[in-house]
């Protein structure tokens, strides 16, 4: 077992047994309450990548963990990627518990150490954006501007590999009004967070801002990992390229958007809970 005394979330150090039990506990939860697919696990490559992903849920981001537990039954501990986690994450209370998971707090340094010791990373560039948009842009990817990723993937010289899940999104409401209740609460200097919509979730109902913890509601999510991206320039010097990085950006977003689109219709077709007339949905 790793050496986690301290569990620090600027270290790298991951408890793979940790993870592991983890999987083997919550796996079968997330089966039940999410009736989740995740498809295209072959595409993953070996080695270093930047897993790039749609946020979802707020606080909780229950797509996160239906992801790890996928790769994890699909590869092994090698395919579960370090979560590349902001900053109001990190000061959550009971965060440090999710350090031997291989949640780490957002920096290019950290990006930088993981890479160099070939592994994966996962990171949601839309950040609090992404995670907190109106139930009326569910199905919308919103990155909010934001390249920092591109810039670290090319200046790292690993591929990118878009994750992208439909549902989960639903599994906490939001409402809006995120700009205005943000600006009263004064989250922007307390935790760097420029929205904070009014939510609906379970068991609390409406409140002001996304809950730290809730009961996810029970929908069906349908999510897939799409092909690597590896582009035609790489390197400090594209990384520097704003242009390039910003076309990068538009390219990587767009395949996205096309697969939330495509899944997001599915689950309209084929069943947007994990339940069907009052029972559970057979994956049989």
């Amino acid at each position: 077992m790793a050496e986690l005394h301290h569990l620090d979330p600027d270290d790298i150090a991951r408890d793979d047994e940790a993870v592991a039990r983890t999987v083997a506990r919550v796996g079968p939860v997330l089966d039940f309450w999410f009736q989740p697919e995740i498809r295209g696990l072959e595409r993953l490559p070996k080695g270093a990548a930047l897993l790039v992903g749609n946020h979802n849920g707020g606080t909780v981001s229950p797509d996160a963990f239906v992801l790890g537990v996928a790769l994890h039954r699909a590869h092994g501990i090698s395919a579960v990627p370090y979560w590349l986690a902001h900053d109001m994450v990190v000061s959550l209370p009971g965060f440090r518990r999710m350090v031997p998971l291989g949640v780490v707090r957002a920096s290019s340094s950290m990006a930088h150490e993981l890479f160099s010791v070939g592994r994966k990373v996962l990171v949601y560039p839309g950040g609090e954006q992404d995670t907190l948009r109106p139930w009326a842009e569910r199905d919308r990817i919103i990155f909010a501007g934001r390249t920092g990723y591109l810039r670290v993937a090319l200046r790292e010289r690993v591929p990118v590999v878009p994750v992208v899940i439909a549902g989960a999104h639903e599994a906490l409401v939001i409402i809006g009004g995120g700009r205005t209740i943000a600006r009263a609460l004064f989250t922007k200097p307390l935790f760097r967070v420029d929205t904070w919509p009014l939510t609906l979730s379970l068991p609390w109902g409406f409140t002001p801002g996304p809950p730290f913890v809730y009961l996810p509601f029970p929908v069906r999510m349908l999510g897939e990992v799409l092909e690597p991206i590896e582009f035609e320039r790489s390197g400090p010097e594209a990384a520097s390229d704003a242009a390039y990085v910003r076309r990068c950006d538009d390219l990587v977003r767009a395949r996205m958007q096309a697969a939330l689109s495509r899944l997001a219709a599915e689950r309209r077709e084929t069943g947007r809970f994990a339940f069907t007339d009052g029972r559970w949905r057979n994956r049989g």
